[in-house]
C-alpha cells in the first residue's frame, strides 16, 4: 500500500496506524534491492520537494523526497555543489542519508553524513525528531547509513562546497594493467577532488586489470567553456531506450561486453588529456539513457559492490568473476579514505569495486558466494543498498556495529513499525529471517 504524504503530520499518521508488515519511506525507488520495498506493508512518499540555501554560509535544507537532481538546480545558480553525488542523479536526499552514499570523493571528502548537521525524522512513536551528530550522535548515526529503519526522515541540512563554474576539468589516462591503473589512480587521488577508475574485466594475462583513470576538479573560471558568468544545472532529457529493447533478446551479455570493453578501453588516448566536462556526463553519465537496464533483456542484471582493505583483494574479485564467466560492463574501482562514522555505513579504509553483471551468466549466484567469502576473509564488506543476495552470517561478520544499531534503532522504534524487505531477508533488526 502506497500513502502519499503532503504534509508531516499525514507521515506520522501512516507511522502511528501501521500494520503487521509495517511501514517504510520510498524516494524514487533507485535502490539496486529490496530496500525500498516493504511487501505487505506500507510505503510512505513525500512528492513536493522543498530546497532552502543560506547564501551566506551556504548551507542547505532539503526534503527528503527532493533529488539531487533537483537540488543541484538550486545550489549551481548560486555557486554551491553537493558535498557528495552518488552516480545517479535521481537519488532523494532521503535515500543519500539512508544508505550514506559515496562519490568519487571520498578519499577526499568522505560520504554524505560527514556533510550532515541535522535530521529531521518522523521515529516509531510518532514523534518528530531533531537529530544532529552533537546532541543525538547515537540516533543520529544509527539513521545515517541505517536504511531507513530507524524513521522516515522528513528533510536533511548539509553543508554545500563552493564551486566557480558549472563544468569541470577531467583528465583521462589509459592504463595497460592492474598495476598501473592502481598507480594512475593514486596519482589521479593526490592531483583532484574526485577519482575514478574503471576496470576492463574481459582483458587477461598480461593485460588484467588494465583500465580507464579519470580525475575531476571543478572549472576555477566561471563557466569557461561557454564563456558566460552564469551558472546553471540542466542536465537534459535523457535518451530512452525502447520498451522493446527490453523484451527481445539481452544487448548486453557476456560476448557482447568484450567488445564494448575493447571499445571503450581504446577510445582513450594512449596519453593522458584533459577536456572540460559538464556535471552530468563526469557525475551520472548513465542518467544520460532513460531506462538503461533494458539493454540488459528480461532477466536483468546484478551490481555487486564491496570493500576490501587492498589491492590484492580486489585483484582477487576480479579473477573469481573471470573464471566464472562474469564479465562486467560497468566496472568501477575507486579508494575509500576514512571509514564512515555512522554504525552501518559502508565506506571504510581500502578499495571499493563496483561490478554489473548479467544474471543470465551460467552459476553466477556460486561466483557472488565467492566474491562474498574473499570480502569476509579480507575483513571488507558488500554494500546494502545494493545488495540482494547474501547471508545473514556474512552480514553479521561485515559490519560489527551491527548489535549497536540494533539498540539504538530499538529505542527510536520498540514497536518495529519501520520495516522493509532488505530487513527481514538479513534479519537486520532480529538477527535472523522474519
Amino acid at each position: 500500500m502506497r500513502v502519499e504524504a503532503r504534509r508531516p503530520v499525514e507521515v506520522v499518521e501512516a507511522v502511528v496506524g501501521a500494520a503487521g508488515r509495517g511501514v517504510l519511506a520510498r524516494g524514487a525507488g533507485r535502490s539496486y534491492n529490496d530496500a525500498a520495498q516493504n511487501g505487505g506493508g506500507a510505503l510512505v512518499t513525500q512528492p513536493e520537494p522543498t530546497i532552502t540555501i543560506d547564501p551566506t554560509t551556504g548551507r542547505a535544507t532539503a526534503s527528503a523526497g527532493a533529488t539531487i537532481e533537483q537540488v543541484l538546480s538550486v545550489l549551481v545558480p548560486h555557486g554551491r555543489f553537493v558535498p557528495v553525488t552518488p552516480g545517479t542523479r535521481l537519488a532523494t536526499i532521503g535515500g543519500c542519508v539512508a544508505a550514506d552514499v559515496h562519490g568519487k570523493n571520498h578519499h577526499r571528502d568522505g560520504s554524505w553524513g560527514e556533510h550532515l548537521t541535522a535530521i529531521e525524522l518522523v521515529d516509531g512513536h510518532g514523534d518528530r525528531r531533531h537529530l544532529d551528530p552533537v546532541a543525538t550522535p547515537s540516533e543520529f548515526w544509527a539513521t545515517v547509513g541505517g536504511m531507513g529503519l530507524s524513521g522516515i526522515i522528513l528533510s536533511a541540512t548539509f553543508d554545500t562546497i563552493p564551486i566557480r563554474s558549472d563544468q569541470l576539468a577531467v583528465t583521462t589516462t589509459r592504463t595497460g594493467d592492474f598495476d598501473a591503473t592502481l598507480a594512475a589512480l593514486a596519482e589521479a587521488e593526490d592531483g583532484h577532488r574526485y577519482a575514478v577508475a574503471w576496470v576492463d574485466t574481459s582483458a587477461t594475462g598480461s593485460r588484467r586489470g588494465r583500465g580507464v583513470v579519470s580525475g575531476g576538479d571543478h572549472l576555477d573560471a566561471a563557466d569557461a567553456a561557454r564563456g558566460s558568468g552564469e551558472m546553471a544545472y540542466a542536465p537534459g532529457s535523457p535518451i530512452p531506450v525502447p520498451p522493446t529493447v527490453g523484451r527481445g533478446p539481452a544487448l548486453i551479455r557476456p560476448a557482447t561486453i568484450r567488445w564494448f570493453n575493447r571499445l571503450w578501453y581504446h577510445k582513450v588516448p594512449r596519453r593522458a588529456t584533459e577536456v572540460p566536462t559538464s556535471i552530468g556526463a563526469f557525475f551520472h553519465p548513465l542518467d544520460g539513457l532513460g531506462r538503461w537496464n533494458r539493454l540488459y533483456g528480461r532477466r536483468g542484471f546484478v551490481q555487486y559492490q564491496s570493500v576490501v582493505p587492498a589491492p590484492d583483494d580486489v585483484l582477487a574479485q576480479l579473477d573469481a568473476l573471470s573464471a566464472g564467466g562474469a564479465t562486467s560492463a560497468l566496472t568501477v574501482v575507486k579508494r575509500f579514505g576514512s571509514a564512515s562514522p555512522a554504525m552501518l555505513g559502508f565506506p571504510c579504509p581500502g578499495w571499493t569495486l563496483a561490478v554489473d553483471v548479467p544474471t543470465a551468466v551460467p552459476r553466477l549466484a556460486a561466483t557472488l558466494d565467492r566474491l562474498d567469502r574473499i570480502v569476509v576473509e579480507a575483513g571488507g564488506r558488500i554494500y546494502l543498498a545494493k545488495d540482494g543476495r547474501t547471508s545473514i552470517p556474512a552480514v553479521a561478520r561485515m559490519y560489527p556495529r551491527l548489535g549497536e544499531w540494533r539498540r539504538a534503532v530499538d529505542k527510536l522504534d520498540p514497536q518495529g513499525r519501520f520495516q522493509s524487505d532488505l530487513a527481514r531477508r538479513l534479519g537486520l533488526r532480529t538477527g535472523g529471517p522474519t
